[in-house]
């Protein structure tokens, strides 16, 4: 996709004068429409810590001028000539509302037919990059030089008035937050003198130090050599060898928190640490300063459980603690080492192999941010710690695909983009209000660009070895859903379909199916064509994500037990042992299949119509007291509320009904 990181610049030593008066005018009002009346490239996170992404408006905005011979789109050609306080021609319907934004946003379309914008927003991402690329000896592929001056500079703007950082921007300070954006912020090159690292290192003395920071924290430290292993507590590899009919399983696990443990058992079992950690003086520094008493004299095994209050979201059970410590035993006593040689190295191979398969299924973007780098730390020390080796190299070539530069400088996304789902809620937006023809183009590059990106569904994605995965034997032994026929959260490369994505992703190819200009252009191989065939496949990825309790879950059907969080080792993350089923990717689901029997009412007519009842009937039962649904990823209640009501509606429930009615007082 068309991932912009760098703001569009004008020639501003022209010749011509009174060009660069011209070009400066231009600027000016490019600059003030990516604003959206703000001021222009003004960033001040104390009111508002989320970027604008007017850097990559502004560019978007810069190209599409320079492809247009310098004019708008009809409807919002107003905008030439006006200035920034100018509010004349105001639209006068709300038809002409929507055809002004609609214009507005096809300024904004990729070249590839989707939306892109900024999906940043946690602290913990970007160090663990920075970690990966430090102990993999900072490869400039990885992270260049004027990449680390952005990445520093991001640092430093969301620095807390206290000196720390939170978990995520709008978080508090936390000291999982500021311990890894400190260690990071002085791996990029930060000196411990100047005043923002004063002030960090200040709050993390204040705090206890970094042993009072929570397990993930801790698990970087361990791996740049800032903290002894034996201060993390064991994630033991083997724990794949156990058979899987056993009631606890990582295989279970919610497919986020299976994908960051595999390879964090990976790393723990072979006790990866920095090559270069007791020569490298910034380490030695470090170590000084992360730590309230001299490093050597840490009883590491005795600081396993510490945890600051601020950090302590989600207390570790009682049971864990004891399996910790138990664990602990194992690790540490001679006596059981003859029988933990004889499977850690089954256990390490193993991970070795679902890493490779993750790697490779995913085009080595793999699920999420945080696997991403560890895989690929994984990926180096198995090859000897060669940093030209395929699988690394090719880890490497990926790690753009999650940077992104706004306002507040370079981050790391939490995901390689929202492409997709974006793009289909913007289609189906502009479907709703009857202007699919009335902007033709934009119409036919979203065709093409979720043409594209159905999973393991084109001639191209068919010839990579992700689709080799595909098997019914490769899914069972990588505990992985049928992928073919559904849609991402943002490309097809990524791999991973998810319920919700599917039916928004399907939902936007049906309504595009009602423009006669796209489908003259698929009659005409214009636009390539996406046979029914791809639908069922669709349908049927829906079909089989439905949950025993009528309602979907994201990526799989739920394989776990409630009683797995009290085995949630992770103090700052809740309810992240298995999936659940929600109300927004239940009606993204169910929706998808109304929309498609409407279209193709023949096709599994009783599998979709009790579907759709059993999803109805999961989104009645988990409508709260006071008439509201709890939004899940998103914030939250009338967010819930749009999904309840709109899942419901489609699935025939009355406008006057008890649920419905319970939802609207509550709305008033």
């Amino acid at each position: 996709g068309d991932l912009v990181q760098n703001i569009f610049s004008f020639d501003r030593d022209s010749e011509s004068s009174k060009e660069n008066s011209k070009q400066d005018e231009t600027s000016k009002l490019i600059e003030t429409i990516a604003s959206g009346g703000r001021n222009p490239m003004a960033f001040d996170p104390s009111k508002n810590p989320n970027s604008c992404d007017q850097i990559f408006r502004a560019q978007m905005i810069s190209s599409y001028l320079e492809k247009n011979d310098g004019k708008f789109p009809e409807d919002i050609a107003h905008l030439h000539g006006k200035g920034e306080n100018d509010e004349a021609n105001p639209p006068k319907s709300v038809m002409e509302a929507a055809k002004r934004g609609v214009a507005f946003y096809s300024l904004l379309q990729s070249t590839d037919g989707h939306w892109a914008g900024d999906y940043g927003g946690p602290h913990f991402l970007l160090p663990g990059l920075v970690v990966s690329w430090y102990v993999m000896g900072c490869p400039s592929v990885m992270i260049s030089p004027p990449q680390q001056a952005l990445m520093l500079h991001y640092f430093k703007v969301h620095q807390q008035a206290d000196g720390g950082w939170g978990t995520h921007i709008e978080s508090p300070s936390t000291m999982f937050g500021t311990v890894i954006c400190y260690l990071a912020a002085r791996l990029l090159g930060a000196q411990k003198d100047e005043d923002w690292i004063r002030s960090g290192r200040d709050f993390i003395q204040q705090e206890g130090g970094a042993v009072m920071t929570s397990s993930w924290a801790k698990f970087w430290l361990c791996l740049v050599g800032c903290m002894d292993w034996k201060g993390h507590n064991s994630v033991p590899p083997e724990m794949w060898l156990l058979p899987n009919w056993f009631p606890f399983h990582p295989g279970r696990m919610w497919c986020h928190c299976r994908m960051v443990y595999l390879p964090m058992g990976y790393l723990y079992g072979s006790r990866f640490i920095y090559s270069q950690a007791e020569t490298d003086p910034l380490i030695e520094e470090l170590r000084n300063e992360l730590y309230c008493e001299p490093y050597d004299s840490i009883e590491w095994d005795r600081t396993r459980h510490l945890v600051a209050s601020m950090d302590n979201y989600s207390p570790i059970p009682t049971f864990m603690k004891f399996a910790q410590n138990c664990l602990s035993i194992y690790e540490n006593w001679k006596v059981f080492r003859p029988f933990r040689d004889a499977f850690r190295k089954a256990g390490l191979d193993f991970c070795l192999e679902y890493m490779r398969a993750e790697d490779l299924q995913t085009n080595f973007i793999d699920i999420g941010p945080v696997n991403k780098a560890l895989n690929m730390v994984s990926a180096f020390h198995s090859a000897n710690n060669d940093i030209n080796d395929p699988a690394v190299r090719s880890h490497m070539m990926r790690v753009p695909d999650y940077l992104w530069v706004a306002e507040d400088g370079m981050k790391m996304q939490g995901y390689n983009g929202s492409q997709c789902w974006d793009t289909s809620f913007a289609i189906q937006a502009v479907w709703e209000c009857g202007l699919l023809d009335k902007f033709p183009i934009l119409s036919a590059k979203v065709w093409a660009f979720l043409e594209r990106t159905q999973i393991l569904s084109t001639e191209c994605s068919q010839s990579t070895p992700a689709y080799q995965y595909e098997s019914c034997d490769s899914r069972d032994k990588f505990y992985r859903h049928v992928s073919k026929g559904g849609w991402p959260f943002s490309t097809s490369a990524h791999g991973w379909p998810i319920s919700d994505c599917t039916g928004e992703g399907l939902k936007g190819v049906l309504a595009l199916m009602d423009s006669p200009i796209v489908m003259d252009g698929v009659k005409r191989g214009i636009l390539k064509d996406i046979e029914p065939k791809r639908l069922y496949d669709a349908v049927n990825v829906i079909l089989t994500l439905q949950n025993e309790d009528g309602g979907w879950a994201t990526y799989e059907n739920n394989r776990g037990f409630g009683w797995y969080e009290e085995l949630n080792p992770s103090e700052v993350f809740g309810d992240i042992m298995i999936d659940y089923s929600y109300v927004e990717c239940s009606m993204a689901s169910l929706t998808a299949l109304a929309d498609f029997h409407e279209k193709f009412p023949d096709h599994r007519k009783n599998e979709i119509t009790f579907a759709i009842k059993r999803g109805a009937e999961f989104m009645k039962s988990i409508q709260r007291k006071d008439g509201s649904w709890y939004g899940s990823w998103a914030c939250c209640f009338c967010y819930g509320c749009w999904f309840g009501i709109e899942g419901l509606i489609k699935s025939g429930e009355s406008a006057s009904s008890p649920a419905i009615q319970k939802c609207c007082q509550y709305l008033l």
